[in-house]
């Protein structure tokens, strides 16, 4: 697992691949923008360019300095912690995620599509008005987001300017509202007392730009591990998570939980 670190000079650097003995760490929650946009391990791994230029380096920063202000020293943001040139690496990374979102000390959720907007009040005074803003941000509508609201036992919200909205607590209802998901899901309850149907149904909305990752997706949802074989297409993907699933429930793997 490959870490990040805001150094003195305020920018972000690998830490080594780590095994054993991991840190505590923040971890980044986000929806993607165009891949040329974003900053990736190649990005901080060679030795030219400048990826602060790049648009995704902000909420990378963002994460960074959240985490130092939680006085967390490492924190892990996908687009530049896993090197996804390689398929092996890709593979195990998606196989382990829901476990990395699930040990975070904190899971900082950043909406780029929500701002911190202020209007008049009937008494004449100032309050914000981002509500309508997160109930339709695109966070909601991906695939991969699904297990980084649930995994996590700490999850915070944040504008695109760095503003705390709230956390997964505080939120529940409105979180309830949005997904359909179940409060008690929420709250951390085992994943194994909600049924199949159930757990499917809180993806049905959702959607990935890459078919297959519809099912890859839910690997941690349903706690089952399978090789990932892009251009499988999305129904093959769903046959074999199905498959995973009926041989964990009939004791061949691990309980879902």
């Amino acid at each position: 697992m490959r870490l990040l670190k805001l150094e003195k000079d305020g920018k972000v650097s690998l830490a080594d691949d780590l095994v054993e003995n991991i840190p505590q760490y923040a971890i980044l929650s986000h929806t993607w923008g165009k891949p040329d946009e974003e900053v990736t391990y190649k990005d901080l791994t060679a030795s030219f360019g400048d990826s602060t230029q790049k648009p995704g380096y902000q909420k990378i920063k963002f994460c960074g300095e959240q985490a130092t202000r939680d006085k967390l020293d490492y924190f892990w943001v996908d687009t530049c912690c896993i090197d996804k040139s390689s398929s092996a690496e890709l593979s195990e990374a998606i196989n382990c995620m829901f476990r990395w979102y699930r040990n975070a000390s904190r899971c900082y959720v950043y909406l780029s599509d929500v701002q911190m907007k202020k209007r008049k009040a009937v008494n004449g005074s100032s309050e914000s008005n981002w509500e309508p803003a997160f109930r339709s941000s695109r966070w909601f509508t991906r695939g991969w987001t699904l297990q980084e609201l649930i995994a996590p036992i700490s999850v915070e919200f944040f504008t695109s300017e760095g503003e705390r909205l709230g956390d997964k607590l505080s939120l529940q209802q409105t979180l309830h509202e949005i997904t359909g998901i179940a409060v008690t899901a929420l709250q951390g309850y085992p994943l194994s007392q909600f049924s199949i149907t159930e757990r499917m149904s809180w993806a049905e909305t959702r959607r990935t730009t890459r078919e297959e990752d519809s099912a890859y997706s839910l690997l941690g949802i349903f706690n089952v591990q399978m090789a990932l074989i892009y251009g499988e297409g999305q129904n093959r993907a769903f046959n074999r998570l199905r498959e995973e699933i009926d041989k964990a429930l009939h004791g061949n793997t691990a309980t879902p939980s």
